[in-house]
């Protein structure tokens, strides 16, 4: 085949989990259930932190920031395979498939960022209790969260252009509901060792350097723990961080799954499954972890159901 350059480039074609009419409705209700949880899930998160002042704290500061990621994150992705499913059109423009990916990639590293962030505050919050609201003052939180959005914008921005600078040949079948970048690559007719090199480092930099930022934070926070000669203020020290360290490993097992899926390289549709895990389910799954396993949350949610409740009587009142 020859290659085409990229700018004769015009869609793509992203492969759906099931060829049969019959099971397409099925994937559609599943899909938009999952969608509309997490969205829904995640968006009370938001208007609870801000509307209780309770809340108001830098753990759910950062808190918010992951769900308002964990949105954005979703509704990059599910509801272009909503609408290929409606529709029963299966193409994506060149131009939509590159946005696309940006956005993938820049809300999957401010995941890794954030979920970093988040630990380092449970550490100063257990190893540092006294010195907790100065340390993690509201300009360092803010300071921590803008870095985490210039890194991945940048990311992003690079893996974009290299990208672009690729050219493709015949075959514009992507085996995912979505344009990842490794699928994307391997279209490529061009030579995509610089690409590959670029995503390896970025991988083990931008991948890495959270996880060893988590794992270091939460050796400190356990070597505290330990340090504690209650079992009762062992407990309560553990709690505040159960949430969070639940989420951590539900996202690390996801992504491990996906990329280490040895049945993914030989089956495009299990590939396809297994990155489900991560790109929809973890995100649907956060806000029931944190509300479920959070005092705080669960105040602030019930709280704003009165306030809602008020509010729509003082509505039908008049």
């Amino acid at each position: 085949m020859e290659p085409r350059n990229i700018s004769e480039v015009s869609e793509f074609l992203l492969m759906e989990f099931s060829e049969g009419p019959e099971l397409q409705p099925l994937v559609f209700g599943l899909f938009l259930s999952m969608y509309l949880i997490t969205v829904f899930g995640n968006l009370l998160i938001i208007l609870a932190t801000i509307s209780d002042s309770h809340l108001h704290t830098p753990m759910y500061f950062f808190l918010s920031n992951l769900s308002f990621v964990d949105i954005s994150f979703t509704s990059t992705t599910v509801p272009k395979m909503l609408w290929n499913i409606q529709t029963q059109n299966k193409l994506i423009t060149f131009e939509g498939c590159i946005i696309q990916m940006y956005f993938y990639i820049l809300f999957a590293s401010l995941d890794y960022f954030l979920l970093a962030v988040m630990a380092y505050d449970r550490f100063v919050a257990i190893c540092h209790p006294l010195h907790y609201m100065v340390i993690m003052s509201p300009r360092l939180c803010g300071l921590l969260v803008l870095i985490s959005w210039i890194v991945g914008v940048m990311y992003s921005l690079l893996q974009k252009l290299m990208v672009l600078r690729l050219s493709f040949c015949a075959d514009f079948k992507i085996p995912h509901f979505f344009c990842e970048l490794n699928e994307v690559l391997q279209l490529a007719c061009s030579d995509t060792f610089l690409n590959d090199m670029v995503l390896y480092f970025a991988a083990t930099l931008l991948g890495g350097g959270p996880f060893a930022g988590i794992l270091y934070s939460y050796s400190k926070i356990v070597s505290c723990i330990c340090g504690i000669s209650s079992a009762e203020g062992k407990y309560k020290a553990f709690s505040t961080c159960a949430s969070h360290l639940s989420v951590v490993f539900l996202f690390y097992c996801s992504v491990l799954g996906v990329h280490l899926n040895p049945a993914a390289p030989h089956s495009s549709r299990s590939g396809a499954a297994a990155s489900v895990m991560y790109t929809v389910v973890t995100r649907m799954l956060n806000p029931f972890i944190y509300s479920l396993r959070n005092k705080d949350i669960k105040g602030a949610l019930k709280r704003f159901y009165e306030i809602l409740g008020r509010k729509g009587q003082l509505c039908w009142g008049k």
